[in-house]
């Protein structure tokens, strides 16, 4: 293994404590992400997908109104971007 995605920044700081824990160096050993850019991974150096949080939110409140009132199913993409840090290297060959 030499990579660990995470569903959230959350997870993948706790992966980065097993990984030290077991004697793995992040990220010489293993790269880490994370998703969501929360606040812990600016504080642990975690490399994560930033996603815009509070247009998620705002879009889900108008899709499940819109349910509400008869609509149909929609499906809407929004932008992420990877923000790099620390915790992750260029794979090993």
């Amino acid at each position: 293994m030499t990579a660990v995605v995470a569903l959230s920044d959350v997870h993948a700081a706790a992966a980065i404590r097993v990984a030290r824990d077991r004697g793995m160096a992040v990220p010489d050993d293993v790269s880490v992400i994370g998703y969501d850019d929360a606040p812990v991974a600016a504080l642990t150096d975690l490399s994560t997908i930033r996603q815009p949080i509070v247009e998620k939110g705002r879009q889900a409140a108008v899709m499940l109104l819109d349910r509400i009132a008869g609509g149909g199913r929609k499906r809407t993409v929004l932008r992420t971007r990877l923000v790099e840090r620390g915790s992750t290297a260029a794979p090993r060959l």
